[in-house]
């Protein structure tokens, strides 16, 4: 059992808050967790993802008109801090009052969950997240997605792909590529893992839609999942 009064961060990818419209059920499952988690000692982090509307608004600019990779960037990050912005409103009473956009500020709160979203360009909400596990002072980051493991390979394309369930932040490195771009299909950002070994963090990446599997995690508990330290 981990200690009490632990926070732990949380990557929320926007597929799970906006997979094509706004997911409530998931939304429902995701708050009674974390309260379930907070009547026991437990502070949660939240990060938004930008999801279906990040792209939908992107899409619709490029029709329109030609637009820059940072332009594009902007809109990502602005669809993060809407989402994040429901998800304030929906931990109304128990959240930080404002959300968090800066990951290197200081934040001094004895609210049991705080709410934040993307910076600036250059910056994936991975990135958010491992920045401010390290301004917390936070152990463990589990990232929510819409995949089971990491693998060895793309299981869609290479039928020898194996699943992860442990790793070590070196043998993770060399699954994903070397940097990072706003449209790379990675289970974690590459400079964000680089960051994340060197604080000697622990990621955890699962499928957000078995929240079971998170509750799991946060009490240590077996999960399916990877976990990467």
């Amino acid at each position: 059992m981990q200690e009490p009064h632990e926070r732990i961060v949380v990557s929320v990818g926007g597929s799970l808050i906006v997979p094509d419209g706004i997911d409530t059920d998931f939304l429902k499952r995701l708050k009674d967790l974390v309260l379930k988690k907070v009547q026991r000692g437990y502070s949660f982090t939240i990060i938004c993802g930008g999801g279906r509307t990040a792209r939908n608004y992107q899409n619709a600019a490029e029709a329109v008109t030609p637009l820059s990779r940072q332009d594009l960037d902007w809109l990502g990050i602005h669809s993060t801090r809407l989402n994040a912005q429901l998800l304030r409103n929906i931990f109304a009473g128990y959240a930080y009052p404002v959300v968090i956009h800066n990951p290197t500020i200081d934040i001094e709160t004895e609210d049991p969950v705080t709410i934040a979203a993307g910076w600036q360009p250059g910056w994936s909400t991975d990135y958010v997240a491992v920045q401010i596990a390290k301004n917390l002072g936070a152990h463990r980051l589990a990232n929510l997605s819409d995949i089971d493991y990491v693998y060895t390979a793309d299981p869609k394309t290479s039928p020898d792909a194996r699943k992860v369930e442990r790793a070590s932040w070196p043998e993770f490195r060399k699954l994903i590529p070397e940097s990072w771009d706003p449209g790379l299909s990675s289970p974690f950002d590459p400079v964000a893992a680089k960051e994340a070994e060197a604080l000697n963090l622990e990621v955890a990446i699962m499928n957000g839609a078995h929240l079971e599997d998170f509750g799991n995690y946060i009490d240590g508990k077996s999960f399916m999942g990877t976990v990467i330290s």
